[in-house]
C-alpha cells in the first residue's frame, strides 16, 4: 500500500504538535510538513501535493477555507478539519471534508478520523488504478484490432 502523504496545518503550535505525535505510530502516513498559517498551507500544498490534509479554520491571513477555495490546488487533497468551531462543519462537508474534529478530541475519535480518511483514499487509489487498466486494455484491443485488419497471409505463393 502506497503511503499517505500527510499535511498538518494549524496556527496552534501545540495542536500541530499533538497532531504530529498521533500520528507518529501509523506505519501508512509519512508526514510531509507543517503549516502555521494559510499562505504556507497554500504554498506547501501546492508544492507537494499531500494526499491528505488536517486543516485548521480560523488561522492568520487565509483560513481554511479560504485556502480551499484556491483553483491552484485542484484537485483537492483529502481534508480532516480539525477545528474549535462547530458552525463549520455543515460548510465542511460542503468542500467534501472526510472528516470533522472538534476540539478538544480524544485520541480514539481522532483513530477513527484517520482511518476514514484512510478507507476513502485506498477507494479513489483502486478506483484511478481500475481507470488506467481499462485504458490500457482498450488501447490493446484497439492495436489487436489494427493488426488483424493489415494481416497477410501466403496461399501457393500469393499473398491473400
Amino acid at each position: 500500500m502506497k503511503k499517505i502523504r500527510t499535511l498538518v496545518v494549524d496556527d496552534e503550535p501545540l495542536a500541530r504538535a499533538r497532531i504530529v505525535k498521533l500520528l507518529e505510530p501509523i506505519d501508512y502516513i509519512t508526514l510531509i510538513g507543517e503549516c502555521k498559517n494559510g499562505s504556507e498551507a497554500l504554498h506547501q500544498m501546492e508544492e507537494y501535493r499531500p494526499d491528505l490534509v488536517f486543516l485548521d479554520i480560523q488561522m492568520p491571513d487565509l483560513n481554511g477555507f479560504e485556502v480551499l477555495s484556491r483553483e491552484e490546488l485542484r484537485p483537492l487533497p483529502f481534508i480532516i478539519f480539525v477545528t474549535a468551531y462547530n458552525q463549520y462543519a455543515l460548510k465542511a462537508f460542503d468542500v467534501h471534508a472526510v472528516d470533522y474534529l472538534l476540539k478538544p478530541y480524544d485520541d480514539e475519535r481522532f483513530m477513527r478520523a484517520v482511518e476514514h480518511a484512510r478507507q476513502q483514499i485506498n477507494l479513489q487509489q483502486d478506483a484511478l488504478l481500475h481507470q488506467k487498466m481499462v485504458n490500457l486494455l482498450e488501447a490493446h484491443h484497439q492495436e489487436s484490432s489494427e493488426a488483424l485488419q493489415h494481416l497477410e497471409a501466403k496461399e501457393k505463393g500469393r499473398t491473400i
